[in-house]
């Protein structure tokens, strides 16, 4: 029997003729990395193999030292005995798909990937393959993500019915923030956007790699009263919602931007009063569309709703099998 090109372990999925471990969740000797999300990329690793922007995205998490060497991926890379080649995935900056060809094999590793258009980032390309292995985070057939610039307007909408009162978006740090902020600007609010300071380097990278975020200000401005945040979109991690931190703002309006908003009870859950259902994840639709395209021989599911894509392919006539790897978060970032 032919040997599998990847097989999982307990650090996560290995590739035994590269010698190295994709997303691993503990340091490894050898990583590759498909995006600087914190479950997927981890610092402590002898070496490790990613995107440019997701090693300045790593660095500027973990600090410089986050690995003992790094090296940036560059077109078709030979790793010991196999041949690799990174692909965006339409996720957040830097996300890729890592394409894997050994033992007769070709492998892509689908990371975290989305379809729809996302301004903050390189948008996701299919990549052949014998073996694709995807994400089930929304893999349930009553995920249906509508169109995010809907979602903008909806919160646009809020703004100019309560004037008098703040609107709090809490996005994660890396990826929705920047999505948020983009959405906002292609939907013409051209007028400063506060940000926490969590969110603060993360953004400035964005802005130098020529991502235009436009005008923004410290949410901690001293210099503004209370009520001078009337009117005014602020944006900061939803931890930020369990602290009085969010009580600097006048009447503020709490709204969260996550796949996860189309659940009411997670909604209710955060205390959240504008849902934003606007995710970095492929929705079920989205997610059977790319298998039927892509048409592998084989998929491998991960992190997430794996039963129901499992049950999806067998209806289909496809082969597939879950990897249950356990440590990834269903939206943590």
């Amino acid at each position: 029997m032919a040997r599998l090109p990847l097989v999982t372990r307990p650090e996560g999925l290995y590739c035994p003729s590269g010698g190295f471990f994709i997303d691993p969740m503990r340091p490894v000797d050898r990583a590759l990395i498909t995006h600087a999300h914190a479950d997927h990329a981890r610092a402590g690793h002898k070496a490790v193999l990613a995107t440019r922007q997701t090693l300045d995205l790593m660095a500027i998490r973990y600090g410089d030292d986050f690995a003992g060497a790094r090296q940036v991926a560059d077109g078709v890379m030979q790793v010991g005995d196999a041949t690799v080649s990174f692909h965006p995935a339409g996720h957040v900056l830097g996300s890729a798909q890592i394409s894997v060809a050994a033992d007769g094999q070709r492998v892509t590793v689908s990371g975290d990937y989305a379809r729809v258009a996302n301004p903050s980032c390189a948008p996701w390309e299919p990549v052949p393959c014998d073996i694709f292995v995807t994400e089930a985070t929304f893999g349930l057939p009553v995920f249906h993500h509508p169109d995010p610039a809907t979602e903008a307007q909806k919160l646009l909408a809020s703004v100019a019915a309560f004037p008098e009162r703040a609107h709090i978006v809490g996005a994660y740090s890396l990826g929705k923030a920047q999505r948020v902020i983009m959405l906002l600007r292609q939907a013409g609010w051209d007028a400063p956007i506060y940000i926490h300071g969590a969110l603060q380097r993360i953004c400035d990278y964005h802005i130098a790699q020529g991502i235009p975020l436009g005008d923004l200000r410290p949410a901690t401005d001293d210099c503004m009263k209370k009520a001078d945040f009337a009117g005014h979109i602020i944006i900061a991690p939803p931890s930020a919602f369990e602290a009085t931190w969010a009580q600097r703002f006048p009447d503020p309006v709490l709204a969260f931007a996550s796949g996860w908003m189309s659940v009411r009870a997670r909604a209710r859950q955060r205390g959240v009063e504008l849902p934003l259902i606007i995710s970095d994840h492929v929705d079920w639709a989205d997610l059977t569309r790319t298998i039927e395209e892509l048409n592998p021989a084989e998929t491998w599911v991960t992190h997430g709703r794996e039963d129901a894509v499992i049950r999806w392919c067998e209806l289909q006539g496809r082969a597939a099998r879950p990897l249950h790897l356990a440590g990834y978060e269903d939206e943590a970032e």
